[in-house]
C-alpha cells in the first residue's frame, strides 16, 4: 500500500468535466500543488452521496484557507457515471471528479477492495490522501464500512 513520503504513480485517469470526459495524467493533477484526494467505493452509493462528497463540497473554503489548491474525488466507476454523479451533486467544477474505470490507479496504490461477493466487483477502499507536489503527506484509510478518518472534517483537523 502507498505510504507517506511515496510519490503518486504516473498514470492516466479520466476526469469528468463540463465539456465531457478528459484524459488527465496524475502529473497534471498533482504536480506543483497541494491536493486532497478522497476515494469512494462507488458513485451514487448512500454514504458517498449523502455524506462524503457533500462534506467536501461544504468544506471547500476551509480547505483552501488551509493551503489546499484542489480537491479530487476518485472512484472505480466509468467517467460517465462520475459525470452524472457530479451533475446530481451540483459539483460544478469545485471538485475534480476522477474516474478509475478499470481500477488500475487504485491497484497501483494498493487500495483496492474486493466487493464481488456483494455484486459490486473490485472497488476502491474509502480513504483520503493529501499530496504535496505529487508526494503523499497524509493517508487515512477507513476500515470496511467505516466513515470517520476520510471525512472533510478529519482532513481539516490534520491540515
Amino acid at each position: 500500500m502507498i505510504k507517506i513520503g511515496d510519490a503518486i504513480p504516473p498514470m492516466k485517469l479520466t476526469a469528468a468535466t463540463a465539456d465531457g470526459p478528459k484524459e488527465v495524467s496524475t502529473d497534471e493533477v498533482f504536480a506543483g500543488k497541494k491536493i486532497v484526494l478522497f476515494a469512494v467505493p462507488g458513485a451514487f452509493t448512500p454514504t458517498c452521496s449523502m455524506r462524503h462528497l457533500p462534506g467536501y463540497l461544504q468544506s471547500m473554503d476551509a480547505l483552501r484557507a488551509k493551503g489546499v489548491d484542489s480537491v479530487a474525488c476518485i472512484a472505480v466507476n466509468d467517467v460517465f457515471v462520475m459525470g452524472a454523479w457530479a451533475k446530481e451533486q451540483d459539483v460544478d467544477g469545485r471538485v475534480i471528479m476522477l474516474a478509475d474505470g478499470s481500477g488500475a490507479f487504485t491497484k497501483a496504490l494498493g487500495l483496492e477492495l474486493d466487493l464481488t461477493a456483494r455484486g459490486l466487483g473490485v472497488r476502491s477502499q474509502r480513504y483520503v490522501m493529501v499530496a504535496d507536489d505529487g508526494r503523499v503527506t497524509h493517508l487515512a484509510v477507513e476500515p470496511p464500512g467505516g466513515f470517520e478518518v476520510s471525512t472533510a472534517e478529519s482532513v481539516l483537523a490534520h491540515l
